[in-house]
């Protein structure tokens, strides 16, 4: 349950800016400024410690209601920038295009890809089958799952394959790209689990309760 308790804002002040903030290539002074035109004063500093702080508290609540995914998994990684160095973002999509899971990470190396598998997996179950590029990193986070855990998932490293999730990449950098970085790691993890999420809402992967077919993507958030 996300609480808004001590908020010196209405939950709907809140959730809109949240919203704007992580749906669309704003930055934190743009939301202040389409606040401000709508007769609220909300300082962008506001904005971010809104972001950082019910991104989380979201994500967990829509976990609770996402559509499954297919057994058919797509994996691979892009780059966020970080205190002015780039750093691995994991993502996973099924072969519909559907978000998966997703971790950001600091080295580029076989644990983190592992951290992300057993994330996924944890969330979602087992797949039949894997589809990454050249990645040894991810190769060999699927090899040692299916040693540890006696699972039999297939590896399929074909390139051309994988391009659905490359080309999901561009809808998380699109938003990104005006926030010019992240000063920290955990405010660049808690902003994209906003993004991440605003996005798989826009994919229609949130279970809609009967009579709610109609709802837009801002009313589902």
């Amino acid at each position: 349950m996300v609480s808004f308790k001590g908020a010196h804002f209405v939950k709907d002040i809140i959730l809109t800016c949240v919203r704007w903030s992580v749906a669309y290539p704003l930055s934190y002074r743009h939301v202040e400024e389409l606040r401000q035109e709508r007769g609220v004063s909300v300082d962008h500093a506001t904005v971010n410690r809104w972001v950082l702080k019910y991104s989380p508290q979201l994500e967990e609540a829509f976990h609770r209601c996402k559509h499954p995914v297919w057994i058919s998994w797509r994996m691979d990684e892009t780059y966020i920038k970080v205190k002015g160095q780039w750093r691995d973002l994991y993502r996973a999509v099924d072969k519909s295009g559907q978000t998966i899971d997703f971790l950001l990470t600091e080295p580029r190396d076989g644990q983190a890809a592992t951290h992300l598998l057993t994330k996924a997996i944890r969330r979602h179950g087992v797949p039949e089958t894997i589809t990454i590029d050249g990645s040894e990193a991810n190769a060999g986070a699927i090899r040692s799952d299916n040693a540890e855990h006696g699972t039999a998932l297939i590896i399929h490293q074909v390139k051309y394959l994988n391009h659905i999730v490359e080309q999901d990449h561009r809808a998380v950098k699109r938003v990104t790209r005006p926030m010019l970085g992240f000063k920290s790691f955990a405010a660049a993890h808690a902003t994209l689990v906003g993004i991440e999420l605003m996005h798989m809402i826009k994919k229609r992967q949130l279970v809609i309760e009967e009579g709610g077919e109609g709802l837009t993507t801002a009313e589902q958030f």
